[in-house]
Formats: C-alpha cells, sequence, structure tokens
C-alpha cells in the first residue's frame, strides 16, 4: 500500500478511536442523568433542552465548516440512544 495513503489510514484509525472513547465518556455521563432522573421522578426526555442542544451543535458545525445537517441527524441518533437508556432506567426503578 503507498505510504501516504497508509498514513491517512492511520490518521482516520487514531480519530474513530477518540470518537469511541468520547462517546462511551458522554455515555457514562448521561447513564448518571438517567439515574438521577429516575430518582427524582423527572422524565426521560427533555425537548426544549434537546433543541438548544440541536441549535448549538448545528452552530458549532458550521463554524467548524461541518454539514450542519449531518450533525443534527449524529446528534439527534445519540439523543435517542440516551432517551432510550433512561426510559429502560426508569422503568427498573418502578
Amino acid at each position: 500500500m503507498d505510504e501516504k495513503l497508509q498514513q491517512f489510514r492511520e490518521s482516520i484509525n487514531n480519530i474513530d478511536a477518540a470518537l469511541v472513547f468520547m462517546l462511551a465518556e458522554r455515555f457514562k455521563v448521561t447513564q448518571a442523568v438517567g439515574e438521577y432522573k429516575a430518582k427524582n421522578d423527572l422524565p426521560p426526555a427533555d425537548g426544549a433542552r434537546e433543541r438548544e442542544q440541536i441549535a448549538r451543535l448545528r452552530q458549532l458545525a458550521s463554524d467548524a465548516k461541518l454539514d450542519p445537517e449531518f450533525s443534527e441527524k449524529f446528534l439527534r441518533f445519540i439523543i435517542d440512544e440516551v432517551i432510550r437508556h433512561h426510559e429502560r432506567i426508569r422503568g427498573e426503578t418502578d
């Protein structure tokens, strides 16, 4: 394989690893949020917070020259997964 292509691929692999670890850290925090919400009888989803987060991420994406539509889809996927986890936690405490 060509050396330049190999360097690109190694960089991509490093970035992918960082993304996985960052997502894992994010989900540790959202797990704690879900437990807090369940203990305090708060709903699993917060539409206002979600809208704020999406708007914030779209602006960050735009500033970073990343497609805001893509960033919103990515965040929406994460939010939906977090809500699913929060609903499961809530069901465990009922």
